[in-house]
């Protein structure tokens, strides 16, 4: 890869935050925020029925989909071209800058099998200027494709996460907290509330978590929500930024531990129009068998409620490797 373009300023020289009433307005304390770590009743059960019906099968199974080369020039203009690599990795370019959000290529987590390709290869990829990582679970911050994309550019991560890819190869590691900005090149990051967890391990319940407003100069933008179940804060990103493109999860709702920590895809539409977004496009399934659910079942119910809702037009399914235009 080529190197990559670096900022005039150091991006910490540049950190800056919202107004304080926006920060009071779209914050809960981050307690009110984090799912708790331990189990409902029931999940030794849950646990069993995974195993034996999900993750067995899939061990034994050939891995799906196929890995594409197609033409990922940089838009020069306001346009957004995103790229849906697998589960929550995208490729999002525009206005000449091409940025990576949670960067998996992992054929395996733990015992846990990729069940399909992923949509492009490292190799392929054009020079990657900005990584962006919403959380430290292992499916999100994988180290082994962190440092096979770090060439000097920088890293942006949550609060407490910094100390993971530190020393990766990245210019520069920044850590963000609920609602603070900053800006690379024209393009503006704000790193967002989720109801979710951060801890890579059980005791680590320090690392943050969220997603992220990715706003380019002329005023369009990309939300990448990350990983959360459904809260009320949805309202208030949307209050944010005119939203052209929300990438929502979907999957791993049936959680062996019986906590709500992702959403399914009913409450992933609900959380779209409380954005107020223009489009939708779905992520965190079919990759990685995470929950209890069958891995068609998370598409087969959006693309019935969004048809219910009259949404249809508004969500786009996209296919591993081929990139989108908004």
């Amino acid at each position: 890869m080529d190197p990559p373009k670096k900022p005039a300023r150091s991006l910490m020289a540049q950190l800056r935050q919202k107004g304080d009433a926006l920060r009071r307005g779209g914050k809960s304390a981050d307690n009110d925020l984090q799912v708790g770590l331990l189990p409902n009743k029931g999940s030794l059960g849950r646990n069993y029925r995974f195993i034996r019906r999900i993750l067995l099968p899939q061990i034994f199974s050939k891995r799906a989909g196929e890995t594409l080369r197609p033409d990922l020039a940089t838009p020069g203009g306001p346009e957004f071209h995103v790229t849906w690599i697998g589960h929550a990795s995208w490729l999002i370019q525009t206005e000449g800058v091409n940025v990576l959000v949670d960067p998996v290529w992992a054929n395996w987590l733990g015992i846990v099998k990729r069940v399909r390709m992923p949509g492009l290869a490292i190799a392929e990829l054009p020079p990657i200027h900005l990584v962006l990582v919403t959380h430290a679970h292992f499916d999100h911050l994988h180290l082994t494709s962190l440092k096979q994309v770090a060439n000097g550019q920088p890293i942006i991560v949550p609060k407490g996460v910094g100390s993971l890819v530190k020393n990766r190869g990245y210019g520069e590691v920044v850590e963000l907290a609920y609602w603070e900005q900053i800006a690379c090149g024209p393009l503006t990051i704000t790193f967002t509330p989720s109801k979710h967890w951060g801890a890579r391990v059980v005791h680590d319940t320090h690392r943050g978590f969220g997603g992220f407003l990715i706003q380019n100069s002329a005023g369009r933008t990309v939300f990448h929500c990350g990983d959360s179940a459904y809260f009320e804060g949805f309202t208030r990103i949307g209050e944010t930024a005119a939203i052209d493109l929300a990438l929502m999860p979907i999957g791993a709702y049936d959680s062996m531990s019986g906590r709500e920590v992702h959403m399914n895809p009913e409450e992933a539409l609900t959380s779209f129009t409380d954005l107020g977004a223009k489009h939708m496009m779905p992520m965190h399934y079919g990759t990685f068998p995470l929950g209890g659910e069958p891995m068609h079942e998370p598409l087969e119910r959006l693309h019935t409620t969004a048809a219910e809702r009259s949404l249809t037009e508004n969500v786009t399914t996209p296919e591993e490797g081929q990139p989108g235009i908004f």
